[in-house]
């Protein structure tokens, strides 16, 4: 398995809707991070042209749209974003095992018309805005950590190459799932970050101690008064 290093652990979200403010943030950390990570608030406020132009700045892209729906509209999505070549592509796993099937022979078909390197195609478990009382609410009953662990194991069957998860499941899903499968975590936040929004937090250093592959990490570098040297000080926390 390819050694990765920490900085290219490192996948900011450009939680943003302004596009000249993503591709000037993208232009300044681009050689300290591994990619950048578009979520709802940008595509769906600048769509594809938004896209591209924050692709210019020649860096890999985390296409985080959570796809959920029946498999042969995810499918169907699929194809019509590949063209865009997103390095990592979201889904959600609680859409079933026909849905995560179809999306991976989906991205592999897409990207061979496309010419282009298939995308990771990843799935989402439990948001890591979720605790075990909102699980409750929604009629799940299983803790946080068991239905992570459970979704991860059926997307891992399904030929997902990994999961996005809190970096308290990371342990439990690499002891099910193996190492190569890839954990994508965010609720991220180095020392002396507020957690904000985020329930389930860990460190830099503690989630890739831990097993964490990518960590992804928004505020601490975007809203930093520098944003490189943000991002250059979370690498360093990763070397030790």
């Amino acid at each position: 398995m390819t050694e990765i290093s920490p900085s290219e652990r490192i996948l900011c979200a450009l939680d943003t809707t302004d596009t000249d403010q993503a591709m000037r943030l993208a232009q300044t950390i681009k050689n300290h991070v591994g990619g950048v990570k578009l979520g709802f608030e940008f595509f769906y406020a600048n769509g594809v042209e938004g896209y591209k132009a924050v692709a210019e700045c020649n860096m890999p892209i985390f296409l985080d749209l959570k796809l959920h729906d029946i498999p042969n509209t995810v499918a169907k999505a699929i194809h019509s974003l590949m063209p865009l070549k997103p390095a990592i592509l979201t889904i959600h796993t609680s859409g079933g095992p026909a849905m995560m099937r179809a999306a991976v022979q989906a991205a592999r078909e897409a990207a061979e018309q496309v010419g282009c390197a298939r995308p990771l195609i990843v799935g989402v478990t439990i948001l890591t805005s979720l605790d075990d009382p909102d699980l409750e609410a929604i009629g799940m009953h299983a803790p946080v950590s068991d239905q992570a662990v459970r979704l991860a194991r059926l997307a891992k069957d399904c030929g997902l190459d990994g999961v996005v998860c809190s970096s308290h499941e990371i342990t439990a899903i690499k002891e099910a799932c193996g190492r190569e499968f890839k954990l994508v975590v965010p609720g991220i936040r180095p020392k002396g970050s507020q957690s904000e929004d985020q329930k389930r937090i860990m460190t830099p250093e503690q989630a890739v101690s831990l097993g964490a592959d990518y960590l992804v990490i928004g505020r601490p570098i975007t809203k930093a008064a520098d944003p490189a040297a943000a991002a250059i000080n979370i690498a360093n926390e990763l070397n030790g």
